[in-house]
């Protein structure tokens, strides 16, 4: 994980000093909210339904477990005792009073972490795949990049007020695990037919109110050139972008309005007059940054130890673990591990303090002291020996974190929704904690495969509810709290956007619709191979339709 040098630390803790006078004067009454609200924003606070909320940057969603430790502490003396992991691989915290932000930050600041950008329109935590610097598919570290884009962006005084928010992400593995298409940039490291690493470039990805998925504007573009080209378009955004319209403001909207061809035309022009300047990256820059990265000193072990091989025949509970939750790495006798934060019945993303530490002391006796955010709001020990398995599971059971259905039906993505938001129209936990507790059933869930459900309570779609297998979003109906289900996203390699089903479901009404759409897809699927979201691409959703509603709208007939 990357280690803070001098200028990171002055920064942070000159920051901190400001907001600190910045929220006395707010408190004393000299500033008025209204004056106020822009200065919170960029130290990541929300006025939320019932008190501030902080939103606490972790970039790329790396974690050293001292840092951990201090996010259990924070909630445990600020708050409530528990955190909110949220899909931007960031942490939030629900009720932190006003009077004790300046002591939170300089808490935090303590141990290298801060809430710059987590809200505002400025270059938000850039983020990318939670097996950075594990996964076996990876070209190279993609953090090292968004690092590089990270210190550039971070108070950029030309992108600190953006027509609206904006967001990148990076992968540099086969299969993305970073949902880069639905992002302002999504950036996808590989190699070239000639060997060569660079990155494809997609841009006006997005959800919320208006979602698209990002297009390609350029297929290759070498490592030197990532911040030249990353500020080229961010330029092009910041000039032709709308601020006239909030809900027209995001670059997606000015990449359709354009069309993705005109858009690149203007960026390579803007790119022409900047490449080779300053922000051409030299590779004793990128070496420079990348030294600040510690790496674990691995042993050398074998795959598969016994113990773990006798284990998995005789105890089916860790079988089912196993076979969910640990993944390959890149290091032989190695696993990564992933801690599900989806219990039954429990709201998904929290962590209680309790479990923040219980976290940290595994990774600092099995994953040298490093742990990872996912943007599925789960969590991540990068580098477990295989041989130390069996006790950490044993450790995770006893604290509600090993819970067998990462990937499976029961992990649930969702917002807070409307008991915590101020923007939501319906509440998203109930719906997921009723959902988990129906689909709980281990057979069943290992029976529909990878089947993602997403939950949004509002437009804004914080829970992605637009790339959901099945995605549910709440809607308000003369005030009261309906459902509309679409059918068919996905965020990974085969992105795509869901389709709306039909009308919208009641709050009684909407879990036993998940339950008919489930029935649905398994009485009808080809045969258990075919997956939900191949299904529901081959026949569409009309079959779902008429199990629902008991009827097909007719089709018009083709024209003449």
């Amino acid at each position: 994980m990357y280690i803070y040098d001098a200028f990171d630390r002055t920064l942070v803790n000159e920051r901190v000093a400001e907001f600190r006078d910045q929220v006395a004067r707010r408190l004393s009454g000299e500033l008025t909210e209204d004056e106020f609200k822009l200065l919170r924003l960029m130290n990541g606070i929300y006025l939320q339904l019932h008190a501030y909320m902080l939103r606490i940057a972790l970039p790329y969603g790396t974690l050293s477990s001292a840092q951990m430790r201090t996010l259990a502490h924070v909630a445990r003396r600020y708050d409530r005792g528990y955190g909110h992991f949220t899909t931007r691989q960031n942490i939030q915290f629900n009720w932190i009073k006003l009077s004790d932000m300046p002591d939170v930050l300089a808490d935090l600041a303590a141990v290298e972490l801060h809430a710059m950008q987590t809200s505002g329109n400025c270059v938000r935590n850039i983020t990318s795949d939670q097996w950075a610097g594990a996964a076996p598919d990876e070209v190279e570290d993609p953090r090292i990049w968004a690092e590089v884009l990270r210190q550039h962006s971070t108070l950029h005084p030309e992108f600190s007020f953006l027509p609206r928010k904006f967001k990148i992400a990076i992968t540099a593995s086969a299969h993305d695990r970073t949902a880069i298409k639905v992002h302002d940039i999504g950036l996808r490291l590989y190699r070239n037919e000639a060997g060569e690493a660079g990155f494809e470039v997609s841009v006006g990805g997005g959800l919320g109110r208006t979602p698209f998925i990002g297009k390609v504007i350029r297929p290759f573009l070498a490592k030197r050139d990532l911040l030249s080209y990353v500020e080229a378009i961010l330029r092009v955004y910041n000039q032709y972008g709308r601020r006239d319209n909030i809900y027209k403001a995001r670059i997606k909207i000015l990449v359709h309005d354009l069309g993705a061809e005109r858009f690149a035309q203007e960026v390579e022009a803007e790119w022409l007059t900047i490449k080779d300047g300053a922000l051409a990256l030299e590779p004793a820059v990128v070496a420079d940054v990348a030294a600040r990265f510690r790496y674990p000193d691995y042993e050398k072990l074998a795959d598969d130890p016994p113990e773990v091989a006798a284990l998995r025949r005789t105890d089916p509970r860790f079988a089912a673990w196993l076979g969910n939750s640990v993944a390959n790495h890149k290091v032989a006798g190695y696993a990564i591990v992933t801690l599900s934060l989806k219990p039954e019945g429990g709201p998904p993303g929290d962590a209680t303090a309790e479990q923040m530490d219980v976290v940290a002391d595994l990774a600092d006796r099995f994953s040298f002291g490093e742990i990872r955010v996912g943007h599925e709001q789960n969590l991540v020990l990068p580098h477990v020996a295989q041989r130390d398995l069996p006790e950490i599971w044993r450790a995770l059971d006893r604290h509600g974190l090993a819970t067998p259905n990462v990937g499976l039906v029961s992990d649930i993505i969702a917002c807070p929704g409307l008991d915590y938001c101020s923007l939501a129209n319906t509440r998203s936990i109930p719906v997921a904690q009723e959902l988990t507790r129906r689909l709980r059933n281990l057979d069943l869930a290992r029976d529909l495969g990878r089947l993602h459900i997403n939950i949004s309570g509002c437009i804004n779609a914080c829970g992605h509810h637009h790339v959901g297998h099945i995605g549910i979003l709440g809607v308000d109906k003369q005030g009261q709290e309906f459902y509309q289900v679409t059918l068919g996203g996905s965020s990974k390699d085969d992105a795509s956007l869901g389709k709306i089903v039909g009308a919208a479901f009641s709050e009684d009404d909407i879990v036993p619709a998940i339950d008919t759409i489930v029935e649905t897809y398994l009485s009808q699927r080809s045969d258990k191979s075919e997956r939900f979201l191949d299904f529901v691409r081959r026949v569409g959703v009309d079959p779902f339709k008429e199990a629902l509603y008991g009827t097909v709208p007719a089709r018009r007939p083709a024209a003449e």
